[in-house]
């Protein structure tokens, strides 16, 4: 049931940046100038840097996946021998890759408003941190569901097949963010 109503959740979501993703659209179609001068701000090079740190995240919250459905909760030896890893190393991977890529977020912002690009400067500013900073809200919140996880199984006397489901209903949430990210990244930094 937490899976198929995770499913539908994520359903509302996906309208949810259809509409930002429509807004953005029209507003470009409005000032196409507007866009073509904008756009030269972007830091394509890093941006595409933080977004493969962020697509790679998946895999990692995937592999964890795969450890909580085979019980694996912790490492077997050392934390060097990563083939040994279980969900909670995989999980906190998956953690620090996200944090960075807020953190790689949070600097392009930084940047982007020395630059003078803001959300009042300009339609394209309230488009570009309207649609990016909302995805970033929803990375920030797929990071604290990491934490919840991470606490159950430390606070859980025995991994149960409640807490794998637990596990595979964040990957849900994780793949669903970074799939949204992609769809972005393709429309805001690399469509001129």
């Amino acid at each position: 049931m937490v899976s198929v109503g995770t499913i539908i959740w994520l359903s509302s979501e996906l309208m949810f940046f259809a509409a930002l993703f429509a807004s953005y659209f029209t507003i470009r179609a409005q000032s196409p100038d507007l866009w073509e001068a904008k756009t030269e701000l972007l830091n394509v090079p890093f941006s595409t840097v933080n977004t493969i740190i962020l697509v790679l995240s998946s895999v990692t919250c995937q592999l964890g996946v795969f450890a909580a459905e085979r019980g694996q909760v912790g490492r077997t030896g050392s934390v060097l021998k990563v083939a040994g890893w279980g969900l909670r190393e995989w999980f906190v991977l998956t953690y620090i890759m996200g944090a960075v890529f807020i953190g790689g977020q949070a600097l392009e912002y930084a940047e982007l408003v020395h630059e003078g690009l803001t959300i009042p400067s300009d339609a394209y500013g309230t488009m570009f941190y309207l649609t990016t900073g909302f995805h970033g809200l929803h990375v920030t919140g797929g990071l604290v569901a990491f934490i919840f996880v991470l606490g159950r199984t430390f606070l859980a006397r025995k991994f149960t097949h409640e807490q794998a489901v637990s596990a595979i209903v964040v990957s849900y949430y994780w793949h669903f963010v970074d799939v949204v990210w992609i769809a972005l990244f393709a429309t805001i930094y690399l469509v001129k």
